[in-house]
């Protein structure tokens, strides 16, 4: 009974209150007979102590060609870099390392101290977003994998841009409602400060999903902020980039820049810059079609992990059944 219950706990990804409610015992007692007696994390933790204290977990048998990385928060809002092996889809053997802080020097030096070198040269291929942290440590640990930026963290920058334009426009409506002696109402019945605020989701979608409210509300939008028109026509067609063949997309993206460059959008000119910048790993994209969705899946799962805890009373337990799921 104690060694199936020991390969429960440490199977599965739930609270060992859930598991002991099941079994109709004492939860405090199951944890505390998981903790000191079931499994063998009072010797694990004195065998890492160093790992442990400085919260610092690296599995090189973990390390594959084709890897992602990302940071999640834990507790009180600290930050961790988790690197996973994408070829394991989240199951045992995907974590490859967990690491307290996201700066390179915190992350990067302890990974090419604990891995040896010939694994890091294996890895093919690095996901991740467009965090400048991530970028450097992944070209230090992995001086031979090929660099593909997440698509939908560059359109998620894009639609905050736009959005961006909306509210700008939208604080200046504040101000001249507060001021006005009437107010105007536009045809859907809406008042210029609504319009700008009401259009917001409309905004994330293409017009051809737009419902005949929307239809009506975007075009009185547009009629009335040219900017915004502008900036939703640039961000539909730079999603529009990554559907194109691998030979075509660095010349559209190019062309793309310019083409924001010569406008008043501020704001999108940021992305642009960053476009610019991030070029060879965007458009590696339509190479082989990775982005870093399975490196937030498994932060989700990670979350999840914690949040089922209810308040993590050992940190240093919850990182011991976190590498037993996972590692």
């Amino acid at each position: 009974m104690h060694f199936f219950l020991q390969r429960k706990i440490e199977n599965q990804a739930r609270n060992i209150s859930e598991i002991a409610e099941e079994y109709r015992l004492k939860s405090n007692t199951l944890y505390k007979q998981y903790k000191h007696k079931l499994s063998d994390f009072e010797e694990t933790v004195a065998k890492q102590k160093r790992s442990y204290e400085q919260g610092c977990f690296i599995r090189p048998e973990n390390f594959g060609p084709r890897m992602g990385i990302d940071e999640t928060g834990l507790f009180n809002g600290e930050l961790y870099t988790v690197l996973i092996n994408k070829d394991k889809h989240g199951k045992k053997g995907s974590l490859a390392a967990i690491i307290k802080g996201t700066a390179s020097s915190a992350v990067a030096e302890p990974i090419m101290k604990a891995v040896p070198v010939e694994k890091r040269m294996n890895i093919m291929e690095m996901t991740l977003d467009l965090s400048g942290s991530m970028d450097w440590i992944v070209r230090q640990i992995a001086p031979n994998a090929g660099i593909t930026y997440d698509r939908f963290h560059v359109e998620k920058l894009a639609y905050e841009a736009m959005q961006d334009v909306r509210i700008r426009y939208r604080w200046k409506a504040l101000e001249e409602e507060a001021e006005a002696e009437r107010v105007k109402i536009f045809p859907n019945g809406d008042t210029r400060k609504q319009l700008l605020s009401r259009s917001r989701y409309l905004l994330f979608k293409r017009s051809v999903f737009w419902t005949s409210a929307q239809a009506k509300r975007a075009g009185i939008l547009f009629a009335e902020y040219p900017e915004i028109r502008k900036a939703y026509e640039l961000v539909n067609a730079l999603k529009e980039a990554f559907s194109l063949p691998f030979t075509r997309v660095r010349q559209y993206l190019e062309d793309w820049c310019k083409t924001v460059k010569k406008s008043s959008l501020n704001e999108l000119q940021v992305v642009a810059k960053t476009i610019e910048r991030h070029i060879e790993g965007i458009i590696n994209f339509n190479l082989n079609k990775e982005t870093n969705a399975p490196s937030e899946n498994f932060n989700a799962k990670i979350k999840d992990f914690f949040h089922r805890w209810r308040g993590v009373k050992d940190p240093n337990l919850f990182f011991f059944r976190l590498l037993k799921l996972f590692a």
